[in-house]
């Protein structure tokens, strides 16, 4: 993990080295045996779609969807770095798991990502029913989808039947340097980056944003959340702040932190036992939400 932040999450490296470093770290995801992965197209959005065994003709034809999004700061990663994750969920939950390749920063900035987001969410809840889809995301992907979901209950549209937030990133204007420990701690994200990261995808004066960070938005009105992080990880704040907010505004919040770990550990399913753990509770969580989608 430091080897990445090092050579990949640099934000002296142009966007596209960093991208193409990333990407060869993830070359090889490890997948459960039997794992169908196949390419779509959803609503003009790229899409990979991960199912337990051949996938159905029509992604709502698996009776539950989880619409994952990528981390990256918005500007970096792709659909791959969540590929054993999104095997192992989809194995566990028997779902499929949809991983939308949004367009990232600086090319495409705010709203960018969040048009294709809603865009694919769209498409998917128009077949299969909003009560079938969980929004999930990992680290920038977690703040993605937490924005989606708070887009769709402030349009009066139906809700998803939860959203699974992996060390999500909901605050791009929070000071990351004001805890040097957690700067110390953290193995793989530098602050200098993250400010990088935030400055390419959003202007510092739309910050306040709730769509650009959904932590400053008031939490009453969504659906179940699964909020899990590290505590070694310099977004541990956000997941802890959201997860206050959201059950301070009678939300359904499942919080669950791992001691001493790093960001975005929860993508190491069989490799790590915490990762091993994460998946399952993120298992029982879908099922539990979509019991009656």
């Amino acid at each position: 993990m430091r080897l990445i932040g090092r050579r990949c999450l640099d934000p002296a490296l142009p966007w596209p080295a960093q991208r193409t470093r990333l990407e060869q770290f993830f070359r090889f995801p490890l997948m459960p045996r039997g794992t169908t992965v196949s390419e779509q197209v959803l609503s003009g959005v790229p899409a990979t779609v991960v199912s337990p065994g051949p996938v159905p003709a029509g992604t709502g034809g698996a009776g539950r969807t989880v619409i994952h999004f990528h981390g990256g700061g918005y500007c970096v990663g792709s659909a791959r770095e969540a590929l054993s994750w999104a095997g192992h969920l989809s194995a566990a939950a028997r779902c499929l798991v949809v991983l939308p390749e949004y367009r990232l920063a600086p090319e495409h900035p705010h709203p960018a990502a969040l048009g294709d987001a809603r865009a694919v969410v769209t498409a998917l809840a128009a077949e299969a029913g909003p009560g079938s889809i969980v929004l999930s995301g990992d680290s920038a992907g977690g703040g993605l989808a937490l924005a989606v979901a708070l887009s769709m209950r402030d349009e009066g549209q139906a809700p998803p039947a939860g959203c699974i937030l992996l060390s999500p990133w909901l605050d791009l204007g929070r000071d990351r340097r004001a805890d040097p420990d957690l700067v110390r701690r953290d193995v793989l994200l530098d602050p200098g980056w993250l400010d990088a990261c935030a400055r390419a995808y959003a202007a510092p004066a739309a910050w306040a944003d709730a769509a650009v960070s959904p932590l400053r938005a008031e939490h009453a009105g969504l659906p179940p959340l699964l909020i899990q992080a590290a505590t070694a990880e310099l977004l541990a704040p956000d997941a802890e702040r959201l997860a206050a907010s959201a059950t301070a505004a009678g939300v359904d919040v499942t919080y669950t932190r791992w001691p001493g770990l790093w960001h975005d550990f929860v993508l190491q399913p069989g490799l790590l036992a915490a990762a091993d753990s994460a998946v399952a509770q993120a298992a029982w969580f879908t099922a539990r939400v979509t019991a009656s989608g």
